[in-house]
């Protein structure tokens, strides 16, 4: 497989997938590996480190071992199979301790001091400056420290959450595809749009079923709970959703136990009081104590906002639906897309119409062009890992920006959500400074037989919201690849994403893209007005929903001493005072709460609130001059997208913005203020 990487035979230097065998990627990467620890050695033994043969160095002392792990685990939350899941623990197990064995190495942190005390460091330009930076403090904040017997402590540490973190995710993936639920009765699906019925019926046949199947993923789920009549459906269906993985042949509750536990001991080891200080020390916010703060400035008015739409919703069920029940949480999504038809004479229903997919895909790409001036030309000789995937080149007049892949169906070897990821990361690779590789992972409904996939409105946000993570890889301007792209501080790497969103909701930027899939017609600017009209609808039920996810990522992270790690018990004492809709025995969504168990949120999901605040506040900048303006999207893109990790986001922020960001604009766009 190394040959097969190493051959340069594909086009733009892509990966070359159609060449790559799953059985063979733990055989590369203990090659990689050995190839890595030889050059570490050779770090280790110099006689007179300095800048290029110590910290650049280890800048590139793994490229390859990174280079085949990367497409290794994209594969395995994207495209996986028995030989990547099999793999998975053992790979992750190997990783961990081949990183500790370097940020525990005292020979190599003698070399990185030694480096830092030097005063050629005068001379260092300021990126090289940052790079310097990051290595001494990544030996400092990893165990470099410590003594022999708490190195020990923390290599075990490091081996069991290594092998959790892939339990965890198998887990989820295993207990969302094991229930699923089979219809026979054509009455009981009548309310289902169209769409979702075809869907079903699609998915009843292929599991050689008669009537209509539903299952656990978004595009299934989201629209059962939406249209569904039959309240015991629903039930049901919500009832699998928020418990799966929670008991039974695929739990994680006793894995978020311990990786929480273990998690919390790793950071006192290092001589931080919880996880979550450890994780902050490297956040714009700083410490726990700031997150909680913002936090309480917005849990205020969303719980206060939250408790009228609740109210708002219950008085149309009693007064309009004539239905005498106490709203369950199954019941909230039905009658709210009920509502929100008699309040504003819309539903998803109206618009999916207007975003077929690849209508939808046109449009984000005419926005990279806009802003940035890029173009997007589909790449049919780049090999793709799965044949849904699209690829593409993204240029600028004769300049080669990257590669975009575009994975947009779901399957049942891929995990659920959205995500951004790289298969090669902007910057120098011991040759030449590289351009990246990039890829956008969604799981939007399929065409169907009869109709092309038509996107609701939350997914056309989705897309848009993953083009901008692709876009702040895209139009990186690093030398280095781990200060590039999206390798900034974790709670401003969601502005570049959020902020993409705000274009969805205006006329001039939908006229771009939204058109009827049947007659080729521009949305009705009537439809537009109802669309922003509808725009702030349960506005503080959607915040206060995520600052519950904020709450009880940290109590995991900060209350877990002398508290029952239950995390039916951990997410009641997170959100006791902001419970509104009642508490269903026995359901649980830690148990499923990949982004904080299994991905990079872990004290940190706080982000995406803390993100709506810049991208609420950088958007008036465009309002401002306009939606378009060349100027603007310029500063944006030198100022932040193009800028990585090299200096402070709040720096980057403050030089684009002209001013420190202000909570208002959010409240505002929200309703909330």
């Amino acid at each position: 497989m190394l040959d097969t990487f190493n051959s340069n035979t594909t086009p733009d230097g892509a990966i070359p997938f159609d060449k790559l065998n799953s059985k063979d990627f733990s055989n590369a990467i203990d090659k990689t590996i050995g190839l890595a620890r030889t050059r570490i050695a050779e770090i280790e033994n110099q006689s007179k480190p300095d800048f290029a043969n110590t910290i650049e160095a280890l800048e590139l002392a793994s490229k390859e071992m990174d280079q085949v792990t990367t497409v290794f685990f994209n594969l395995y939350h994207a495209c996986t199979d028995a030989e990547i899941d099999q793999a998975v623990g053992p790979v992750s197990e190997k990783l961990a301790a081949f990183g500790n064995d370097i940020q525990l190495s005292e020979k190599l942190f003698e070399n990185v001091k030694a480096v830092k005390n030097d005063e050629a460091n005068l001379k260092l330009n300021p990126e090289q400056k940052k790079l310097l930076d990051e290595t001494f403090e990544g030996f400092a904040r990893n165990g470099a420290l410590l003594s022999e017997a708490d190195k020990t402590k923390l290599r075990e540490i490091d081996q069991q959450l290594a092998s959790l973190g892939p339990q965890y995710s198998q887990n989820v993936l295993k207990a969302t595809h094991a229930f699923s639920l089979n219809i026979e009765n054509e009455e009981q699906v009548q309310n289902l749009p169209d769409s979702v019925q075809a869907t079903a019926a699609e998915e009843a046949q292929k599991r050689q079923q008669k009537g209509w199947t539903f299952t656990l993923q978004a595009p299934s789920y989201i629209p059962f709970m939406k249209y569904m009549k039959d309240r015991s459906l629903r039930e049901k269906m919500w009832m699998a959703y928020n418990t799966k993985a929670l008991d039974g042949e695929y739990s994680n509750r006793e894995i978020c136990q311990k990786i929480a536990t273990l998690r919390n001991t790793r950071a006192q080891l290092l001589g931080f009081e919880t996880h979550a200080h450890f994780v902050l020390k490297k956040r714009m916010a700083k410490t726990p104590e700031k997150v909680f703060q913002f936090i309480e400035e917005l849990k205020a008015p969303s719980f206060e906002a939250a408790k009228k739409d609740l109210a708002q919703l219950q008085n149309f069920v009693k007064n309009e639906e004539k239905e005498d029940i106490e709203i369950q949480p199954w019941d909230f999504s039905f009658y709210s897309e009920k509502l929100k038809k008699h309040l504003f004479d819309l539903n998803d229903e109206d618009l999916r119409p207007y975003f077929p997919v690849q209508k939808v895909i046109q449009g984000v790409f005419l926005h990279g062009e806009k802003l940035y001036g890029l173009k997007f030309d589909k790449a049919d000789d780049i090999p793709t890992y799965h044949e849904d995937v699209e690829a593409y080149r993204v240029s600028r007049g004769d300049q080669h920006i990257g590669l975009l892949y575009l994975d947009m169906f779901p399957r049942e070897n891929k995990k659920s959500g959205a995500w951004m990821t790289n298969y090669r990361e902007q910057g120098f690779d011991g040759e030449s400074v590289k351009r990246p590789h990039v890829s956008l992972v969604c799981n939007f409904s399929k065409p169907t037989k009869t109709q092309p996939s038509l996107l609701t409105f939350n997914e056309v946000q989705t897309l848009f919201h993953e083009f901008g993570h692709g876009l702040h890889s895209l139009l990186s301007d690093c030398y280095y690849s781990s200060l590039s792209g999206t390798n900034v501080l974790w709670d401003f790497v969601e502005l570049p994403s959020q902020i993409m969103e705000n274009w969805t909701y205006e006329k001039e930027s939908l006229d771009l893209f939204a058109a009827h899939y049947d007659t080729n017609e521009k949305i009705p600017a009537a439809l537009v007005q109802k669309l922003n009209a509808s725009r702030n609808f349960q506005a503080g039920y959607g915040s206060l929903r995520q600052i519950s996810f904020s709450l009880v990522d940290m109590t995991w992270h900060t209350e877990i001493k002398g508290k029952d790690l239950d995390p039916v018990a951990i997410e009641t004492l997170a959100t006791a005072d902001i419970q509104l809709l009642p508490k269903v025995p026995g359901t649980n969504f830690s148990v499923g709460f990949s982004h904080i168990f299994a991905g990079g949120y872990s004290a940190g999901y706080y982000s995406y609130k803390w993100a709506e605040v810049l991208d609420a506040d950088a958007f008036e900048a465009f309002k401002e001059k306009g939606l378009f303006d060349k100027e603007v999207a310029k500063k944006f893109q030198s100022e932040v997208l193009s800028r990585g990790g090299v200096e402070d986001p709040a720096i980057l922020y403050k030089n684009f913005r002209g001013k420190e960001p202000n909570s208002a604009a959010l409240l505002k766009r929200s309703g909330l203020s």
